[in-house]
């Protein structure tokens, strides 16, 4: 594997691992996040990572971030979106507000990068994009609504893109984490930790998680990377939960 990588969302988490695992397999990372000092941090511990400061909310900063990236790195290869916010809350009590900035991040953000990836990629005839969603994309979750639907939206978003950049050779792929031991997952927590999550919570209508135990980062950059890799060749629209079982799917 080598070649240039975009990642977005890549300050912290999952993103963080998604970058590095990148680097570690010989690509030239870009790091994007909007977060200066946690993807610079990332690009000085990292030879092979280069650190760009942009909101994927914002379709110009994006626009003009991946022009710099192909200017100063080269043609991107890969795009993994994994840029992503959470607020929680009842639906009747959620602000305008939150759903609003919800959207434009899990969902625009992931819009905004493919899209300019995405027109230079058709012109090369080769990529691949790799966005990162939630098993919350597919099962209803209490006082999650906002951030459910936004990544269901992302997720069909890149099944849709998928089909429209197969006839030029391009793969798109969606990667669905559970509960994965990250800040925006702690801040979920309860006095007993992780402990919760993986007995699940039959008043919530939340499963546990078969496996037994929280997801790390590098188990989702794992699956990003096989998608990315030529052994998977031959998969596009697929959506890969990365989630111990939680959502019990076959």
């Amino acid at each position: 594997m080598t070649g240039i990588a975009l990642v977005t969302g890549a300050g912290q988490g999952i993103g963080r691992a998604v970058a590095v695992g990148f680097a570690a397999e010989g690509y030239r990372v870009a790091a994007v996040d909007r977060d200066a000092k946690g993807v610079e941090r990332l690009a000085a511990e990292h030879d092979d990572i280069t650190a760009y400061v942009a909101d994927v909310a914002d379709s110009a900063a994006v626009e003009a971030t991946v022009a710099a990236v192909e200017r100063d790195l080269g043609p991107i290869e890969v795009l993994a979106n994994v840029a992503g916010i959470l607020r929680t809350g009842n639906i009747v009590d959620l602000s305008d507000q939150d759903w609003q900035d919800t959207f434009a991040v899990n969902a625009g953000g992931v819009f905004h990068a493919s899209r300019s990836v995405a027109q230079r990629m058709t012109a090369r005839h080769r990529g691949v994009i790799v966005t990162v969603s939630s098993n919350a994309a597919g099962i209803p979750r209490g006082g999650m609504a906002a951030y459910a639907a936004s990544k269901a939206a992302a997720t069909l978003f890149t099944k849709s893109l998928g089909l429209e950049l197969a006839p030029y050779g391009i793969r798109c792929n969606v990667v669905a984490p559970g509960s994965t031991d990250t800040p925006m997952q702690r801040q979920l927590w309860a006095g007993d930790g992780p402990a919760g999550v993986i007995a699940g919570d039959p008043h919530a209508f939340r499963t546990g998680i078969p496996l037994g135990r929280i997801a790390e980062p590098e188990d989702i950059a794992d699956a990003v990377l096989f998608l990315a890799s030529d052994r998977a060749r031959h998969i596009t629209m697929h959506d890969l939960y990365v989630d111990g079982g939680a959502t019990l799917r076959a």
